[in-house]
C-alpha cells in the first residue's frame, strides 16, 4: 500500500497505486498499518471497495480476452452474468464518448 503521512508521520491515507498523495510504499502487513486500519475503520472499508472496483474490471476484460480466444462462450455465462456484463460495456462505452448504440446481440 502507498500511504501518505500527517505532519506528525502518522499515516493519513492509503493508495494502492502511487500517486500525489501516496509516494511512500508499505508493506500490506505491516504493524504501523494495520494500526492505521485498526483507528480508521472506514479506510479499510474504502480499501476493500477500491480493490473490489479493480478486480471487477480485472474480471470483466478476462471474460472478453477467454471469449475472443474462443475458450469460453459469452452464452456459456449465466444469463445475469452475460446481463450485467453487457449494461457495463454500455456504460463504458459512453463514459467515453463512444458509439452508444451497443447490439445486444454482440458478444463482448
Amino acid at each position: 500500500m502507498y500511504v501518505k503521512r500527517d505532519h506528525t508521520g502518522a499515516i493519513s491515507m492509503t493508495c494502492r497505486e502511487p500517486g500525489p498523495d501516496c509516494t511512500e510504499w508499505v508493506e500490506p502487513d505491516s504493524p504501523e498499518l494495520k494500526a492505521y486500519f485498526a483507528l480508521e475503520p472506514d479506510a479499510l472499508a474504502r480499501a476493500l471497495e477500491e480493490s473490489d472496483r479493480e478486480l471487477v474490471r480485472v474480471l470483466e476484460d478476462l471474460v472478453e480476452v477467454l471469449t475472443d480466444k474462443g475458450v469460453i462462450r459469452f452464452t456459456d455465462l449465466p444469463l445475469s452474468a452475460q446481463e450485467k456484463l453487457r449494461g457495463r460495456k454500455r456504460l463504458r462505452a459512453s463514459g467515453q464518448g463512444l458509439d452508444l448504440m451497443v447490439d445486444d446481440d454482440t458478444d463482448l
